[in-house]
């Protein structure tokens, strides 16, 4: 059951909702991210013996959305080589976490910040909070992730919502997997698919983008006014689809749900017997799939600037990015850093994700959520 939970948080991770509310702040943890499908990561041992640092190491705080997760023994390496400790600060979901920065901009919570995403990046930039930092790890870090052109934003993951189906549903009824995004609108599949509100989930907003990026503005309506003729369901988050109303995960009757490209590989790393094969899969076809990457950056203001920029190279790093896939389920920025055997087997990477700029979201984020609410829910 622990491992489900954390499955279950991981796909909150990015969690955009447009309505943020500041939330409460309870402490976790996270990291960082994936690399080439050919490669598999090896476990770095335990730490055999507890070392103290001294009294008087200095304290800097990292700021994140409340899904980050990271482990002990990664974030201890860092502490014991700077002689630091490093306090965690989740802040809520991305959103809320962004808008506290945000409004503290003048006296500071933390030292160092992640979890801005590609749908809230120009926000972030707009607000001024972050100063530039062209990391040396910036060298080992995929091109195509790499949105600021200043580095006050650094790529550290990425991750892929896609459609996921329920392969022995399919199989067992004789009908064809669900190939791309049209697929959902045929007769065929009338009754079958479950999505997220974008107005309260991160999945549910990714893949209203996947629809924009796909058919253009002037026609993504019309693609969803043909999935609500087909009897989609629509509910408020993931968790809710995925585990009350998705087939293969559920005693629910909807054998194709909005998640991530990383689901089958949680499958079977949280499955109670081993599997052979992930029992779900996710359709990858040409921009059937939004790419959501988060991002670190140095707070403008701190007062530990040194070390601030020591734990930004260390995110970036291949120890911590190699943390990251079954920590967070998210795939490392770092082209260097291996996979773990579970994502070699079963993960799936779309070659070409729906692409929405960061400035067009934040400019039209608002009216399209609305513009979706309008169709499918009034």
């Amino acid at each position: 059951m622990k491992g489900q939970v954390r499955f279950r948080l991981m796909h909150l991770i990015l969690v955009v909702t447009v309505l943020t509310a500041l939330m409460a702040m309870s402490i976790v943890s996270s990291a960082a991210l994936a690399s080439p499908l050919s490669q598999t990561a090896t476990a770095t041992p335990e730490p055999t013996a507890t070392l103290a640092l001294p009294p008087d190491a200095p304290t800097i705080t990292l700021m994140s959305h409340d899904s980050f997760n990271i482990s002990e023994s990664v974030l201890r390496e860092f502490e014991l080589a700077n002689q630091v400790r490093v306090q965690l600060l989740p802040a809520g979901d991305a959103g809320a976490a962004l808008n506290q920065a945000i409004l503290s901009k003048n006296n500071p919570l933390a030292d160092v910040f992640f979890g801005v995403d590609n749908t809230f990046l120009s926000r972030a930039l707009q607000a001024d909070i972050f100063e530039p930092y062209a990391s040396p790890g910036l060298s080992e870090i995929r091109e195509e992730l790499k949105l600021d052109a200043q580095n006050r934003l650094v790529p550290v993951d990425y991750g892929d919502v896609c459609l996921n189906y329920d392969k022995e549903w399919f199989a067992r009824k004789g009908i064809e997997p669900p190939r791309n995004l049209e697929s959902l609108i045929e007769p065929t599949y009338k009754g079958l698919t479950v999505v997220e509100n974008p107005a309260t989930s991160s999945p549910g907003l990714a893949f209203l983008l996947t629809t924009i990026g796909h058919f253009g503005e002037d026609k993504y309506l019309d693609y969803w006014r043909a999935l609500r003729d087909n009897d989609v369901l629509v509910v408020d988050g993931w968790e809710e689809a995925y585990w009350g109303h998705f087939s293969a995960a559920s005693d629910g009757n909807r054998p194709i749900v909005v998640s991530y490209a990383s689901s089958p590989p949680a499958e079977v790393y949280f499955a109670e017997q081993p599997l052979e094969e992930a029992p779900t899969a996710a359709v990858t076809a040409d921009e059937s799939c939004f790419r959501q990457v988060e991002f670190v950056g140095i707070l403008r203001g701190t007062s530990h600037r040194a070390l601030a920029e020591k734990l930004v190279d260390y995110m970036l790093s291949k120890r911590f990015q190699e943390d990251i896939p079954l920590n967070m389920f998210m795939f490392p920025a770092n082209v260097n850093a291996s996979l773990p055997e579970v994502f070699v087997k079963f993960a799936q990477i779309p070659e070409r994700p729906a692409v929405v700029s960061p400035e067009a979201i934040e400019a039209n984020r608002e009216r399209w959520i609305e513009e979706w609410t309008e169709v499918m829910l009034r």
